[in-house]
């Protein structure tokens, strides 16, 4: 199992600037927390993992997790992740997005990798809205809620992450809370070993704009109300639709199968008399540009 000197000395940049520049309370240290734990108990090779992020508050994870780590441009995470996993396909390749960054400029990469099914894990941090940049509604903000360009409500409704997971083509989704940190590193843990695109949406807490915007409260109230308010799938199978109605259905939510992208891509290469970029020889390469 894992410890937290594990943590701290093989998975984190112990010499980075600490405390965090999240803002305290924040619930992104929750899941970075729970995704650090669960590569630990898989003792998974730090030098084997690519980790990928976007702009936006979850940005910031790649610069305090000691793996291979790309900072990328806004939206454009999965899109490097594609790439990353394209020409290293034996490396285990995380992308870590918000809700503004994964589902608005970016959705689309979302939705074409779900589609391609590519084997990478989705870190979803769902705080609904853009927190970095001044708390403009964002495609998960609920209906009706403030954001600093929905000043009188917010008319349009949210994205169903979990919907558009499915409908896109994606193996994996779970949903946990960064109240409920225990089930959010075993729901990350499943993901982590899934073959194919998988991703965990993690409920989170942005009370510097988004609960004071909307008068949530602070970081301890907005995560009590996670608390009060989520409620198990397999618990919710056994109730009424009106006993939860505005709950939050978290655990795994969906876990197929199919064939995964890379593998059935290098599958491609052989039968047309290549080999896979990973089983190329350097001689082999110099030989093919001669000729």
């Amino acid at each position: 199992m894992s410890t937290a000197s594990t943590i701290v000395y093989n998975y984190l940049r112990s010499k980075k600037k600490f405390p965090h520049v999240w803002c305290p309370g924040c619930g992104i240290g929750i899941v970075m927390g729970a995704l650090l734990r669960s590569m630990a108990d898989l003792e998974i090779d730090k030098n084997n993992v690519v980790m990928v992020s976007g702009i936006g508050c979850t940005g910031r994870m790649p610069v305090y997790c000691d793996f291979n780590t790309l900072h990328t441009t806004h939206g454009r995470a999965i899109a490097f992740a594609t790439g990353v996993k394209i020409a290293k396909p034996n490396m285990k390749v995380i992308a870590v997005v918000g809700d503004g960054d994964g589902l608005a400029i970016g959705g689309n990469h979302f939705i074409h990798a779900a589609r391609r099914n590519i084997d990478i894990t989705t870190i979803l941090v769902n705080n609904r809205i853009y927190g970095m940049t001044g708390g403009q509604y964002s495609p998960t903000t609920p209906w009706q809620k403030i954001g600093s360009t929905a000043p009188h409500g917010n008319v349009e409704h949210p994205f169903d992450i979990c919907d558009l997971a499915k409908g896109s083509g994606a193996t994996y989704f779970a949903r946990g809370t960064v109240y409920h940190a225990t089930q959010l590193q075993v729901l990350i843990k499943a993901a982590l070993q899934k073959k194919g695109f998988s991703v965990v949406e993690c409920i989170s807490n942005c009370h510097t704009l988004y609960g004071r915007l909307n008068r949530e409260g602070s970081a301890v109230k907005m995560i009590q109300w996670m608390k009060e308010n989520a409620i198990n799938a397999k618990v919710a199978e056994k109730k009424s639709p009106e006993e939860i109605e505005g709950k939050i259905l978290t655990g795994e939510l969906w876990n197929i199968e199919r064939p995964e992208y890379t593998e059935q891509y290098e599958r491609l290469i052989e039968r047309l008399g290549g080999k896979p970029p990973a089983e190329e020889k350097p001689e082999e390469k110099e030989e093919a540009v001669t000729q």
